[in-house]
Protein backbone atom coordinates (compact mmCIF):
# COMPACT_ATOMS: atom_id res chain seq x y z
CA UNK A 1 0.00 0.00 0.00
CA UNK A 2 1.19 3.53 -0.78
CA UNK A 3 -0.74 5.24 2.02
CA UNK A 4 1.32 6.91 4.69
CA UNK A 5 2.33 4.75 7.61
CA UNK A 6 2.16 5.60 11.30
CA UNK A 7 4.73 5.41 14.04
CA UNK A 8 3.72 2.69 16.46
CA UNK A 9 1.40 4.03 19.17
CA UNK A 10 1.69 1.97 22.39
CA UNK A 11 -1.61 3.14 23.90
CA UNK A 12 -4.39 0.57 24.15
CA UNK A 13 -7.35 2.95 24.61
CA UNK A 14 -9.25 4.86 21.95
CA UNK A 15 -8.76 8.62 21.85
CA UNK A 16 -11.82 9.19 19.65
CA UNK A 17 -15.42 8.01 20.19
CA UNK A 18 -16.06 6.13 16.94
CA UNK A 19 -13.06 4.50 15.27
CA UNK A 20 -9.32 4.76 14.71
CA UNK A 21 -7.23 3.25 11.93
CA UNK A 22 -3.46 2.78 11.76
CA UNK A 23 -1.13 1.64 9.00
CA UNK A 24 2.08 0.26 10.47
CA UNK A 25 5.16 -0.90 8.60
CA UNK A 26 7.64 -1.70 11.34
CA UNK A 27 8.53 -4.53 13.68
CA UNK A 28 6.16 -5.60 16.43
CA UNK A 29 7.43 -4.13 19.72
CA UNK A 30 8.77 -6.84 22.00
CA UNK A 31 7.13 -5.40 25.10
CA UNK A 32 3.43 -5.50 24.14
CA UNK A 33 1.81 -7.20 27.11
CA UNK A 34 -1.16 -9.52 26.84
CA UNK A 35 -4.19 -7.22 26.92
CA UNK A 36 -7.76 -6.68 25.79
CA UNK A 37 -9.87 -3.68 24.85
CA UNK A 38 -13.31 -2.15 25.39
CA UNK A 39 -13.77 -2.03 21.62
CA UNK A 40 -13.59 -4.23 18.51
CA UNK A 41 -10.38 -4.70 16.56
CA UNK A 42 -9.72 -5.76 12.96
CA UNK A 43 -6.11 -6.75 12.31
CA UNK A 44 -5.28 -6.92 8.58
CA UNK A 45 -1.88 -8.48 7.97
CA UNK A 46 0.02 -7.39 4.86
CA UNK A 47 3.47 -8.80 5.55
CA UNK A 48 5.08 -12.13 4.76
CA UNK A 49 4.37 -14.10 7.91
CA UNK A 50 3.99 -13.55 11.63
CA UNK A 51 2.37 -15.05 14.71
CA UNK A 52 -0.42 -13.58 16.78
CA UNK A 53 -2.03 -14.86 19.94
CA UNK A 54 -5.75 -14.61 20.70
CA UNK A 55 -7.10 -16.15 23.91
CA UNK A 56 -4.12 -18.47 24.24
CA UNK A 57 -4.36 -19.74 20.66
CA UNK A 58 -1.40 -18.93 18.45
CA UNK A 59 -2.21 -18.10 14.82
CA UNK A 60 0.35 -18.30 12.03
CA UNK A 61 -0.58 -15.46 9.71
CA UNK A 62 0.21 -15.02 6.05
CA UNK A 63 -0.26 -12.02 3.78
CA UNK A 64 -3.91 -10.99 3.49
CA UNK A 65 -5.11 -12.70 6.68
CA UNK A 66 -7.60 -10.93 8.93
CA UNK A 67 -8.10 -11.33 12.66
CA UNK A 68 -11.40 -10.24 14.23
CA UNK A 69 -10.91 -9.58 17.94
CA UNK A 70 -13.84 -8.85 20.24
CA UNK A 71 -13.78 -6.77 23.42
CA UNK A 72 -12.40 -8.71 26.43
CA UNK A 73 -10.49 -11.20 24.23
CA UNK A 74 -6.87 -11.45 25.38
CA UNK A 75 -4.40 -10.93 22.55
CA UNK A 76 -0.86 -9.91 21.69
CA UNK A 77 1.50 -10.02 18.71
CA UNK A 78 4.39 -12.44 18.99
CA UNK A 79 7.48 -10.66 17.65
CA UNK A 80 9.89 -12.51 15.39
CA UNK A 81 13.46 -11.39 16.16
CA UNK A 82 14.42 -12.26 12.57
CA UNK A 83 11.79 -9.97 11.07
CA UNK A 84 12.74 -6.32 10.69
CA UNK A 85 9.37 -5.10 9.47
CA UNK A 86 5.75 -6.24 9.72
CA UNK A 87 3.16 -4.40 7.63
CA UNK A 88 -0.39 -4.37 8.95
CA UNK A 89 -3.50 -2.20 9.19
CA UNK A 90 -5.17 -2.05 12.59
CA UNK A 91 -8.76 -0.83 12.86
CA UNK A 92 -10.38 -0.05 16.21
CA UNK A 93 -14.17 0.38 16.30
CA UNK A 94 -16.18 1.34 19.37
CA UNK A 95 -19.24 -0.59 20.50
CA UNK A 96 -21.37 2.52 20.20
CA UNK A 97 -20.27 3.18 16.64
CA UNK A 98 -21.24 -0.29 15.43
CA UNK A 99 -24.53 0.01 17.30
CA UNK A 100 -25.24 3.23 15.38
CA UNK A 101 -26.01 1.17 12.25
CA UNK A 102 -29.44 -0.22 13.25
CA UNK A 103 -30.96 -3.17 11.43
CA UNK A 104 -33.90 -5.41 12.27
CA UNK A 105 -32.27 -8.30 10.41
CA UNK A 106 -28.56 -8.35 11.24
CA UNK A 107 -25.92 -7.25 13.74
CA UNK A 108 -22.56 -6.02 12.50
CA UNK A 109 -20.94 -7.46 15.64
CA UNK A 110 -21.87 -11.03 14.68
CA UNK A 111 -18.49 -11.71 13.05
CA UNK A 112 -16.80 -11.13 16.42
CA UNK A 113 -19.08 -13.46 18.41
CA UNK A 114 -17.05 -16.50 19.49
CA UNK A 115 -20.13 -18.15 21.03
CA UNK A 116 -21.62 -18.83 17.60
CA UNK A 117 -21.18 -22.36 16.15
CA UNK A 118 -18.29 -22.58 13.72
CA UNK A 119 -16.93 -19.17 14.64
CA UNK A 120 -13.32 -18.41 13.78
CA UNK A 121 -11.49 -15.17 14.44
CA UNK A 122 -9.16 -15.81 11.49
CA UNK A 123 -10.37 -15.00 7.98
CA UNK A 124 -8.35 -15.85 4.89
CA UNK A 125 -9.93 -13.89 2.00
CA UNK A 126 -9.46 -14.71 -1.67
CA UNK A 127 -7.21 -12.59 -3.86
CA UNK A 128 -10.20 -10.64 -5.21
CA UNK A 129 -11.63 -10.12 -1.73
CA UNK A 130 -8.26 -8.92 -0.47
CA UNK A 131 -8.09 -6.37 -3.28
CA UNK A 132 -11.44 -4.91 -2.19
CA UNK A 133 -10.48 -4.87 1.49
CA UNK A 134 -7.17 -3.18 0.73
CA UNK A 135 -8.93 -0.57 -1.40
CA UNK A 136 -11.53 0.26 1.28
CA UNK A 137 -9.00 0.45 4.08
CA UNK A 138 -6.74 2.60 1.91
CA UNK A 139 -9.63 4.99 1.26
CA UNK A 140 -10.40 5.08 4.97
CA UNK A 141 -6.78 5.87 5.83
CA UNK A 142 -6.81 8.77 3.37
CA UNK A 143 -10.26 10.14 4.17
CA UNK A 144 -9.95 10.09 7.96
CA UNK A 145 -7.34 12.86 7.79
CA UNK A 146 -9.29 15.08 5.39
CA UNK A 147 -11.51 18.02 6.25
CA UNK A 148 -13.50 17.84 3.01
CA UNK A 149 -17.27 18.17 2.81
CA UNK A 150 -18.88 15.02 4.21
CA UNK A 151 -15.63 13.30 5.19
CA UNK A 152 -17.29 11.89 8.31
CA UNK A 153 -20.17 10.47 6.25
CA UNK A 154 -17.75 9.08 3.69
CA UNK A 155 -15.85 7.24 6.44
CA UNK A 156 -19.11 5.86 7.86
CA UNK A 157 -20.02 4.58 4.41
CA UNK A 158 -16.67 2.83 4.01
CA UNK A 159 -16.95 1.24 7.44
CA UNK A 160 -20.53 0.10 6.86
CA UNK A 161 -19.49 -1.57 3.61
CA UNK A 162 -16.36 -3.07 5.18
CA UNK A 163 -18.17 -4.52 8.21
CA UNK A 164 -20.97 -5.94 6.07
CA UNK A 165 -18.44 -7.76 3.87
CA UNK A 166 -16.43 -9.00 6.87
CA UNK A 167 -19.60 -10.51 8.32
CA UNK A 168 -20.35 -12.23 5.02
CA UNK A 169 -16.81 -13.62 4.93
CA UNK A 170 -17.13 -14.80 8.53
CA UNK A 171 -20.41 -16.60 7.82
CA UNK A 172 -18.77 -18.56 4.98
CA UNK A 173 -15.41 -19.09 6.65
CA UNK A 174 -14.10 -22.46 7.76
CA UNK A 175 -11.56 -22.75 10.59
CA UNK A 176 -7.99 -22.66 9.26
CA UNK A 177 -6.70 -25.53 11.38
CA UNK A 178 -3.32 -25.45 9.68
CA UNK A 179 -2.95 -21.79 10.63
CA UNK A 180 -3.18 -22.25 14.38
CA UNK A 181 -1.47 -24.39 16.98
CA UNK A 182 -3.52 -27.11 18.65
CA UNK A 183 -5.63 -25.91 21.57
CA UNK A 184 -3.20 -25.78 24.45
CA UNK A 185 -3.63 -26.10 28.18
CA UNK A 186 -3.05 -22.34 28.36
CA UNK A 187 -5.93 -21.67 25.95
CA UNK A 188 -8.29 -23.84 27.98
CA UNK A 189 -7.24 -22.09 31.18
CA UNK A 190 -7.81 -18.69 29.56
CA UNK A 191 -11.30 -19.76 28.50
CA UNK A 192 -11.97 -20.82 32.09
CA UNK A 193 -10.71 -17.49 33.47
CA UNK A 194 -12.94 -15.61 31.03
CA UNK A 195 -16.00 -17.52 32.22
CA UNK A 196 -15.26 -17.73 35.96
CA UNK A 197 -13.37 -14.49 36.72
CA UNK A 198 -15.93 -13.55 39.40
CA UNK A 199 -15.31 -16.73 41.40
CA UNK A 200 -12.49 -17.53 43.84
CA UNK A 201 -9.52 -18.57 41.71
CA UNK A 202 -5.82 -19.25 42.21
CA UNK A 203 -2.97 -21.17 40.60
CA UNK A 204 -3.65 -24.05 42.99
CA UNK A 205 -7.37 -24.21 42.22
CA UNK A 206 -6.75 -24.03 38.46
CA UNK A 207 -4.17 -26.81 38.68
CA UNK A 208 -6.77 -28.98 40.42
CA UNK A 209 -9.43 -28.02 37.88
CA UNK A 210 -7.23 -29.15 34.97
CA UNK A 211 -5.56 -32.12 36.72
CA UNK A 212 -2.00 -30.85 36.36
CA UNK A 213 0.67 -29.73 38.78
CA UNK A 214 0.76 -26.03 39.50
CA UNK A 215 4.41 -25.93 38.41
CA UNK A 216 3.58 -27.41 35.00
CA UNK A 217 0.60 -25.07 34.61
CA UNK A 218 2.60 -22.02 35.62
CA UNK A 219 5.44 -22.83 33.21
CA UNK A 220 3.28 -23.66 30.19
CA UNK A 221 0.94 -20.72 30.75
CA UNK A 222 3.73 -18.16 30.99
CA UNK A 223 5.54 -19.70 28.00
CA UNK A 224 2.48 -19.64 25.73
CA UNK A 225 0.63 -16.57 26.98
CA UNK A 226 3.60 -14.42 27.94
CA UNK A 227 2.41 -13.54 31.42
CA UNK A 228 1.57 -15.29 34.68
CA UNK A 229 -1.72 -16.93 35.62
CA UNK A 230 -2.14 -14.43 38.45
CA UNK A 231 -1.58 -11.45 36.15
CA UNK A 232 -4.09 -12.79 33.65
CA UNK A 233 -6.77 -13.27 36.31
CA UNK A 234 -6.13 -9.76 37.58
CA UNK A 235 -6.32 -8.22 34.08
CA UNK A 236 -9.64 -9.90 33.41
CA UNK A 237 -11.15 -8.87 36.73
CA UNK A 238 -9.99 -5.27 36.40
CA UNK A 239 -11.25 -5.01 32.84
CA UNK A 240 -14.68 -6.27 33.83
CA UNK A 241 -14.68 -3.93 36.83
CA UNK A 242 -13.94 -0.99 34.55
CA UNK A 243 -16.86 -1.94 32.32
CA UNK A 244 -19.22 -2.19 35.29
CA UNK A 245 -18.06 1.15 36.69
CA UNK A 246 -18.47 2.78 33.28
CA UNK A 247 -22.07 1.56 33.22
CA UNK A 248 -22.71 3.38 36.50
CA UNK A 249 -22.45 0.55 39.02
CA UNK A 250 -21.25 1.66 42.45
CA UNK A 251 -17.65 0.69 43.36
CA UNK A 252 -18.87 -1.03 46.51
CA UNK A 253 -20.97 -3.38 44.40
CA UNK A 254 -18.40 -3.90 41.66
CA UNK A 255 -15.50 -5.50 43.52
CA UNK A 256 -17.48 -8.53 44.70
CA UNK A 257 -18.92 -9.08 41.23
CA UNK A 258 -15.39 -9.23 39.81
CA UNK A 259 -13.87 -11.78 42.18
CA UNK A 260 -12.13 -9.46 44.65
CA UNK A 261 -12.42 -10.52 48.28
CA UNK A 262 -12.30 -7.00 49.72
CA UNK A 263 -12.54 -3.40 48.57
CA UNK A 264 -9.06 -2.35 49.72
CA UNK A 265 -7.30 -4.86 47.43
CA UNK A 266 -9.63 -3.94 44.58
CA UNK A 267 -8.96 -0.21 45.05
CA UNK A 268 -5.17 -0.65 45.03
CA UNK A 269 -5.18 -2.91 41.98
CA UNK A 270 -7.54 -0.65 40.02
CA UNK A 271 -5.59 2.52 40.83
CA UNK A 272 -2.32 0.83 39.88
CA UNK A 273 -3.67 -0.42 36.54
CA UNK A 274 -5.63 2.62 35.36
CA UNK A 275 -4.17 5.54 37.31
CA UNK A 276 -7.57 6.59 38.66
CA UNK A 277 -9.72 5.40 41.54
CA UNK A 278 -12.89 3.34 40.96
CA UNK A 279 -15.07 6.30 41.99
CA UNK A 280 -13.25 8.54 39.49
CA UNK A 281 -14.07 6.01 36.77
CA UNK A 282 -17.77 6.23 37.66
CA UNK A 283 -17.68 10.04 37.50
CA UNK A 284 -16.12 9.95 34.02
CA UNK A 285 -18.81 7.60 32.71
Amino acid sequence: MKERTHNFDPRQDMATPDFEVFHYHNSHPADVELHHHDFYMVYYFLGDKTRFQVNGRIYHLQAGDLLLIAPTEFHRPIPDPKSQSVERIVLWISKGFLASFPSDRVSLTQCFDSSLPGHTCLLRPSTAQRANLTQWLGELLREVHKQDFGSDLYCRGILLQLMTVLNRLALRATPQNDAQDSVSLAARVLDYINEHYNEPMSLDSLAQQFFVSKYHLSHEFSTVVGTSVYRCIMLKRLHMAKQMLSSGMAPGAVYGNCGFSDYANFFRAFKSQYGVSPSDCVEKA
